[in-house]
């Protein structure tokens, strides 16, 4: 049966060993099921965007022999699409508009749980608002490919969340499973960072009529001092040099738990690659991952 994946990234710099490790383990295994593999950028928070990145994250896919199979999608050109998702919910008393302020919700102390406000007391129609999605009183389960079962009990203290921000732009929650379901995305392969968001989606996908993709969460990766790899924690861009791009899929391959056959290590890196795809298998990916320091 066929089926689609996608690597998604946000064009807030170039991709480094982190994200080599995701958009490997997106590749491998949809190539390895002969199915079509996708990229996606990201681009829904201009303010955290840098110039250029999008372009040299496509050449670094491209350098990598991590090769796409249709024209690349931009979130940014998708706002039509997200409009009318937002305005189905908010018909079908799925979402409403919510004015709480940051300080308000310090004060109520529903920062991190919304306590349902303004589904209580909705605020007049000229207000500035975000929109939050209504998360049920009901218990979600997922059966991860890598991480196994996840159950998330029924909890009212979870709260609504945000599908619009106050300044005009859609969160990713909302804009990603449209996304996935427009493209026909079947199998997610990210980084377990992102698990826990996971039920929100799994309630928008319910909310709108929508399939729910597999999902598999690889391990997320960490430095030396616990630290998630990232730019925020100054992860280094990966290096473009021929020997470099050999040298770091190996170690990807690696921490992905395929290490690479002696006679093959000073293959070309399609060789590497066309080795993974036919020897890919999610059963030996970890579920948990320390960086070595080398690979920062």
């Amino acid at each position: 049966m066929s089926c689609t994946g996608r690597f998604a990234p946000s064009p807030t710099g170039p991709l480094h060993f982190g994200s080599l490790l995701a958009a490997l383990a997106s590749y491998l295994d949809i190539r390895a099921q002969g199915g079509t593999w996708l990229v996606r950028i990201e681009d829904l928070d201009p303010p955290r965007e840098v110039p250029g990145a999008s372009d040299l994250i496509l050449k670094t896919l491209d350098r990598f022999g991590l090769h796409w199979d249709a024209e690349v999608v931009y979130q940014s050109q998708r706002h039509a699409l997200y409009h009318s998702a937002l305005e189905q919910l908010l018909r079908d008393g799925l979402a409403y508009h919510c004015q709480c302020s940051r300080k308000q919700l310090t004060q109520r102390h529903a920062q991190q749980s919304y306590d349902g406000y303004c589904r209580s007391h909705p605020p007049s129609s000229d207000a500035t608002t975000s929109v939050r999605a209504i998360y049920p009183d009901t218990a979600l389960s997922f059966d991860d490919r890598i991480q196994g079962e996840r159950v998330y009990p029924a909890d009212p203290g979870r709260g609504d969340f945000v599908i619009f921000r106050r300044d005009g732009f859609f969160a990713y929650q909302l804009a990603v499973i449209i996304d996935d379901q427009e493209q026909g995305i079947d199998q997610v392969v990210r980084g377990a960072d992102l698990i826990d968001e996971t039920p929100r989606q799994m309630v928008l996908q319910q909310h709108l009529g929508y399939r729910q993709p597999s999902y598999a969460h690889i391990p997320v990766l960490t430095n030396a001092e616990g630290q998630k790899l990232s730019k925020q924690t100054f992860a280094k861009p990966l290096s473009l040099d021929s020997d470099e791009i050999r040298r770091q899929l190996l170690r990807a391959l690696n921490l992905l738990g395929h290490p690479v056959p002696d006679e093959l290590q000073t293959g070309s890196h399609a060789e590497i690659l066309a080795w993974a795809v036919q020897h890919w298998s999610m059963a030996q990916v970890p579920r948990g991952l320390t960086l070595a320091p080398e690979a920062g």
